[in-house]
């Protein structure tokens, strides 16, 4: 046999792979890195409580939380809606219903759900009913989903002592909502800020979140909480 004819033959038999290889591979691929996961109970650490909460772009609702001593991580994730596993294209489009959020691994001997709250309330505009900061739509609006019906009236005590406390003139939309399904979004928006650095301080700098905060808080707007 001619070598250019066995290359011709060897190049045949690798493109009739390709062809049936790549597209279950591409399948499956994707299937594992595009679709969100549910969370489950056994996912959470043992001796942990969760909370989960709504406030924008996700991944700028992981730093503040990762920080604190008695915060086991923090998963950025989608819940509020009715689409099964929705892939990150799906809720930023504002077609699931799903809005951006976080849960909050804690410690409850460490740090307290009142503790978790007075953090969440320093990272976003509760008076926003439309988006949060430069992200417009319902899936960046804010929200605390509550697991318990202690955190349900812990939640709604925080709220309304926010709201009498004069620090906010109009009035806060920030709805408290039994939790539904959470599912954990791909991995690569998990720790977005430490994996793509750069990436996230341009976003950041340029989103009027932090702007916002130091108008509105002040110095006020550091939490003294124990630090890991």
């Amino acid at each position: 046999m001619k070598k250019r004819t066995k290359w011709v033959i060897i190049i045949a038999v690798l493109s009739i792979i390709a062809v049936l290889a790549i597209p279950e591979a591409y399948a499956y691929l994707t299937k594992r890195n595009y679709d969100s996961e549910a969370v489950t109970a056994q996912e959470i650490p043992d001796g942990y409580e969760v909370a989960t909460l709504a406030g924008g772009c996700f991944w700028c609702m992981e730093p503040p939380f990762e920080k604190l001593k008695g915060v086991h991580s923090v998963i950025s994730g989608y819940t509020g809606g009715e689409t099964e596993n929705p892939s990150y294209d799906e809720v930023s489009s504002g077609g699931t219903g799903h809005i951006e959020s976080v849960q909050v691994y804690y410690d409850p001997d460490v740090i307290s759900y009142e503790q978790i709250l007075d953090v969440f309330w320093k990272q976003v505009n509760p008076t926003d009913d439309d988006g949060q900061f430069v992200d417009r739509g319902y899936q960046y609006t804010t929200a605390i989903f509550y697991h318990t019906p202690e955190q349900q009236e812990i939640a709604e005590q925080s709220k309304q002592d926010l709201q009498h406390s004069g620090r906010f003139q109009k009035e806060l939309v920030t709805p408290i909502k039994e939790v539904g399904e959470f599912y954990k979004a791909e991995e690569y928006h998990q720790d977005y800020y430490k994996k793509n650095k750069l990436r996230y301080d341009f976003y950041r700098g340029n989103s009027g979140r932090d702007q916002y905060l130091e108008e509105k808080w002040g110095e006020d707007l550091e939490v003294n909480l124990p630090k890991k």
